[in-house]
């Protein structure tokens, strides 16, 4: 299958940003809703991507090759050692309570980042970059009247390349 420029570089995001979701590419590409996102993904890249056991988007290790972009994720046994995230989800990962503090809730990250950060993110954008975070492995969530969050690694333990 020979790809189009347009198409490898939106297989380079997918390997960037993976695990992904329909709603984070759709932003990305400009597209109106998640349906035309697995749609185009149907019927351009169903040869180098996948759906990981909580439905999220992955790059197949071809997809890697073509593209000769780094996995948004590096890691082994022990967990992620290098993750590759948009600038909210570094922001979001350097204020977030570590692993030994109470973990804490959307509101109190959002806080957290406004003020170190100088940045005005929405509540939503936090709590995404939150799940992403989790997904990835390196945020845990504790159930309480909430949801709360806290590192499942040590800060210091993964390197953070901002897309």
């Amino acid at each position: 299958m020979t790809l189009s420029a347009a198409e490898r570089d939106r297989l380079a995001d997918i390997v960037r940003l993976q695990p992904t979701k329909n709603s984070e590419l759709q932003e990305r590409w400009g597209l109106d809703s998640g349906s035309e996102v697995h749609s185009y993904l149907e019927e351009h890249l169903s040869d180098y991507y996948y759906r990981n056991e909580n439905s999220y988007i992955c790059a197949t290790p071809e997809a890697a090759d073509i593209t000769g972009v780094e996995p948004g994720l590096e890691g082994g046994e022990d967990g992620p050692q290098v993750i590759r995230v948009p600038e909210l989800e570094a922001q979001v990962f350097a204020v977030v309570a570590g692993p030994d503090d109470r973990s804490e809730s959307v509101v109190s990250v959002l806080q957290k980042v406004r003020e170190r950060f100088d940045a005005d993110p929405d509540v939503d954008a936090v709590r995404e970059a939150l799940q992403s975070l989790r997904q990835k492995g390196v945020v845990d969530v504790v159930y309480r009247t909430v949801p709360t969050f806290k590192l499942a690694v040590e800060r210091d333990s993964v390197d953070v390349e901002t897309l």
